[in-house]
């Protein structure tokens, strides 16, 4: 049973241009891993970064909660199966708010151009 969805778009530019303007939030809103990732996409590095962006804005958009009650961006992480598929990884509030919703799958979906990126979310229950 899906219990709730979430979805977000951004805009690559937009993201390069905070990497570029702003160079700790790269640091604060990504996990090692993710910058690791991303950073090792070379040229289109901004595409994952916003990808990534998205399905941090999808997941809370899913536990309707918003940036709110001890949410920090660290605690939503964005992975890869072996197969490339992209999964999250929750951590801190985010894994409680996630337990406390009923949720016993967080099912995401990514995918990117070179001027939009966008996020699903959905929860099943």
């Amino acid at each position: 049973m899906i219990i709730s969805i979430g979805i977000d778009i951004i805009e690559v530019h937009r993201v390069r241009e905070v990497l570029l303007r702003t160079p700790r939030f790269v640091e604060r809103v990504y996990t090692t891993r993710e910058r690791a990732y991303c950073d090792s996409r070379g040229v289109v590095a901004a595409q994952h970064y916003a990808a990534r962006f998205a399905a941090k804005e999808a997941t809370l958009k899913a536990l309707q909660t918003g940036w709110t009650g001890g949410i920090a961006w660290q605690d939503i992480e964005v992975a890869a199966r072996d197969s490339g598929a992209p999964f999250l990884h929750l951590s801190g509030r985010v894994l409680e708010i996630y337990e406390e919703s009923g949720a016993r799958a967080a099912h995401l979906s990514i995918s990117h151009t070179t001027e939009h990126a966008i996020a699903q979310v959905i929860l099943e229950g």
